[in-house]
């Protein structure tokens, strides 16, 4: 039927947290993806018989429960679905001090510390983990499923967890308290503050928000990857099967998912988001509220210009952006192909350069390792990317079908393919594919194909949920919290809990028992 409650804009992991948690407490939703096939940069796709992530592999805190959790595991719990995984605690990487393989916890990297950099840095990382992990424990007190847009947040929240937020500040003293209002400051003042000068711990933390989703907020990190008894996990049918739950949880409870349905416009009355217009014309009404799950800058470009204020269009348009990426997917013949390869790998050209430097970082996924059910039997798969570092002027105004772009886009992923080793024959591979900026672009319906907003802690801060226009929202990596897995999903919670009654919302944190 052409309306809903609430419409959402795009299925990416947001979308669908924000859809498929609207349907659970009753609301009448329907998402609406462009892709033929939903989950935006999350999705997965197959050829002969291998099946890709197209986006993050990297996971953590799945199986993660309570206050706590991983703000997906929360939503995810409110669902009733869950995701079966395989667990490991190691990634391989290279850098030009030597390669090694790296294990989570808060002990194993001491021996690498110390192999690499010496005892010195042993002691600061010691006093890094002394500081650091008291304080996530306190940022973590507050469940990410418990925050709403607005006054109601006192209730759902405030007085909720009170206890528990004063309890861990107690803990960590006047001293620790203190510190804690640095979390919202560069993670590098923290450093400076505790006196951490040890180069290789500062290459180390630069690089890490380049391996976990979601770690632009790096005291998550610490408290996914540093804690005792931690451990990192993929999802046994690949990352696709992260959108698949969400997608089961939304039909659960009666929500709509529309595939092909490209919002061509958001159509606004009176100051109010009433409903979307699809490329093919028809008008779908919005009784309640529109969500746009797509970039801020995206969104913007839905909206009539002569409804959206001024000053909130140039603060959208001087809103720095990521780069994008360069991806190499591979199906391959696992034969010869050593036994301990290992689902995950990492690759630093040159530390001066800097990690954020284009196609000087490498990340490495070869999931089959795990789940041989992503390829056919005795095969592999593989997704080799350079992590939203590959700059969109390169590639700006070329023609895909041009020789111009296919020349380009050879050598560009060379970059990519050289991380894979001498050894390694792309020739012999059963697929091949290279994906460009205008491959995310067009795909992921994403302005100049980047991986989101580039702002930095301490000099600004990733935008609320709300926009100028009545009974539209957003939800997404152009939100708060911001960039990653973990969360676009606490985004899209956030949106879904303010467009419902505090009872609704108390209700739920009450089934779900956090």
């Amino acid at each position: 039927k052409p309306e809903a409650d609430v419409i959402v804009i795009g299925s990416g992991i947001a979308g669908l947290c924000c859809g498929a948690l609207l349907a659970r407490y009753n609301q009448d939703v329907l998402v609406l993806e462009s892709h033929d096939v939903p989950g935006g940069a999350a999705h997965s796709f197959e050829i002969k018989d291998y099946k890709f992530d197209s986006g993050p592999s990297l996971f953590s805190g799945f199986q993660s429960r309570g206050p706590q959790a991983n703000p997906l595991a929360q939503v995810l719990d409110a669902l009733g679905e869950s995701i079966p995984c395989e667990e490991y605690d190691s990634w391989m990487v290279y850098i030009p001090e030597g390669e090694f393989l790296s294990r989570i916890g808060p002990t194993d990297f001491f021996k690498d510390l110390q192999t690499y950099a010496g005892p010195n840095a042993v002691r600061e990382w010691r006093t890094l983990l002394d500081a650091i992990l008291p304080l996530s424990t306190a940022a973590m007190a507050l469940p990410p499923l418990s925050i709403r847009g607005d006054w109601g947040v006192l209730s759902t929240a405030g007085a909720r967890y009170a206890p528990s937020l004063l309890k861990s500040f107690a803990q960590m003293g006047p001293k620790g308290a203190l510190g804690a209002t640095k979390l919202l400051r560069p993670f590098s003042e923290i450093l400076d503050s505790l006196g951490i000068k040890d180069p290789f711990i500062r290459n180390w933390v630069d690089l890490l928000p380049f391996c976990l989703p979601g770690s632009n907020l790096m005291i998550y990190m610490f408290s996914e990857w540093y804690k005792p008894g931690c451990c990192l996990e993929y999802p046994i049918h690949g990352s696709g099967a992260v959108v698949d739950a969400l997608v089961r949880g939304l039909n659960k409870f009666n929500g709509r998912l529309s595939l092909k349905s490209h919002v061509e416009n958001i159509v606004v009355e009176d100051g109010r988001a009433i409903g979307v217009k699809l490329r093919g014309g028809q008008f779908v009404r919005a009784k309640k509220a529109v969500v746009s799950n797509a970039s801020m800058w995206d969104t913007v470009n839905l909206l009539p210009k002569e409804v959206v204020p001024k000053p909130y269009q140039e603060k959208i348009k001087a809103t720095p952006q990521c780069e994008s990426f360069m991806h190499l997917h591979l199906g391959f013949d696992a034969e010869g192909i050593r036994e301990d390869l290992g689902i995950h790998h990492i690759v630093v050209n040159d530390w001066e350069r800097g990690v954020d430097a284009d196609q000087n970082v490498v990340l490495i996924s070869v999931p089959s390792v795990l789940s041989p059910n992503l390829a056919p039997p005795g095969k592999h798969v593989l997704h080799a990317y350079t992590p939203g570092t590959e700059p969109f002027e390169l590639w700006e105004g070329l023609d895909r079908r041009s020789n111009e772009y296919k020349e380009l886009k050879a050598q560009r992923s060379e970059a990519v393919e050289r991380a894979l080793g001498p050894g390694f024959d792309r020739e012999k591979c059963e697929v091949k594919l290279v994906g460009t900026p205008l491959t995310h672009q067009r795909f992921l319906r994403r302005n100049r194909g980047t991986y989101g907003p580039a702002i930095k802690a301490g000099e600004g801060s990733f935008p609320g949920h709300s926009t100028p226009i009545s009974q539209l929202f957003c939800c997404g990596d152009s939100t708060f919290p911001g960039i990653g897995v973990p969360a676009v999903a606490a985004s899209g919670a956030i949106v879904a809990n303010t467009l419902v009654s505090v009872s609704q919302h108390s209700e739920l944190l009450d089934a779900v028992g956090i």
